[in-house]
């Protein structure tokens, strides 16, 4: 699979990121022997991309993927990610540093390349959100502590809450990489959007990135599942997902999903998920792109999709004109 340098890192990363979260369930719920196999399929088909976090599963998703790697790390890259509670805010710097240690501990590894925030970023600060200047003046200060310690070697946000904020952070200079929403139905991460289309607006937040050196990692590719083009969930997945492409539901978006049916029909791509990866990598300051798994074939079918490569023009006007649809 081909690789990308990621932002300023110089790290190479594969343009499939392995996600090993909840919503895709395999490294939370699956069966120990289809997480090993999937883990090995991939690294011996060039994806060295791991992403994973506390959180998922609280802990299981980390020591599930420790397991499968064994130890054995040549060439792949690990990220895992914290979140604060506001019981935390009181002491961050030992509540981040207590994460990553046992972070470490279930993944059975002495560093990862990348530890991330899993924080939303708000204006203000409120409920369970964190303010840009929070995360400037009391988080960052705990992670540069923990990459001195040798604990991580770069630093990275998940760029979910308000838009403003989220691209203080990226030009920043503090952060190496940014987890960025950008999909065919929430596409303002990758180009400039009408201010009523109905989804957030990122406002080109790739490009912002790109300009600051910071590695952008595409997630919510397949928003939340909804590109499937299908309601039902796989049982190890998430039983519901918020929606991610509109501010309705989740049946809202998987009905704008089917919209882009005539691409497949025309035979751009053999299925909706095929469709939702391509169009993403064919954004060129895109690095890598995260997919969450249920089953080793699907694994297997997000590669392919990688590898066949970016859409063609005519497929990417087509996209651009259902995409102008939804605004009416």
């Amino acid at each position: 699979m081909e690789k990308k340098v990621f932002g300023r890192t110089g790290l190479e990363v594969s343009r499939l990121t392995f996600g090993c979260g909840a919503v895709g369930g395999l490294m939370v719920r699956g069966e120990a022997v289809d997480q090993d196999r999937a883990v090995a399929w991939a690294r011996d088909n060039g994806i060295n991309f791991f992403d994973t976090a506390a959180s998922y599963g609280n802990g299981v998703s980390e020591t599930n993927l420790g397991r499968a790697l064994g130890g054995n790390r040549d060439g792949i890259v690990v990220s895992t990610k914290v979140g604060l509670g506001a019981q935390d805010m009181a002491d961050v710097a030992g509540a981040v540093r207590r994460s990553l240690d046992a972070s470490l501990t279930r993944l059975q590894l002495e560093q990862v390349e990348l530890f991330q925030l899993h924080n939303t970023v708000s204006r203000d600060g409120s409920g369970a959100t964190l303010s840009a200047a929070q995360v400037l003046g009391d988080v960052i200060p705990a992670f540069e502590k923990l990459r001195d310690a040798g604990k991580t070697r770069f630093l990275g946000f998940t760029a979910k809450g308000d838009t403003a904020a989220l691209h203080e952070l990226a030009a920043s200079g503090r952060f190496d990489s940014a987890q960025v929403f950008y999909n065919l139905l929430v596409p303002s991460a990758g180009e400039a959007q009408p201010a009523n289309y109905p989804a957030q607006d990122y406002r080109e937040l790739l490009a912002a990135a790109a300009r600051n050196g910071v590695g952008a990692i595409g997630v919510r590719v397949l928003a939340g599942g909804a590109l499937s083009g299908r309601e039902t969930r796989h049982p190890l997945g998430m039983a519901a997902v918020a929606p991610i492409g509109s501010d309705t539901d989740y049946a809202t978006d998987v009905a704008r999903a089917r919209r882009f049916m005539p691409l497949i029909e025309a035979g751009h791509a053999a299925d909706l998920p095929e469709l939702a990866i391509r169009y993403v990598i064919s954004n060129p300051t895109l690095p890598t792109t995260e997919i969450g798994i249920a089953t080793i074939d699907e694994l297997q079918r997000a590669a392919a999709a990688v590898n066949r490569g970016p859409l063609p023009a005519e497929a990417q006007a087509r996209i651009k004109q259902i995409q102008a649809g939804f605004v009416a």
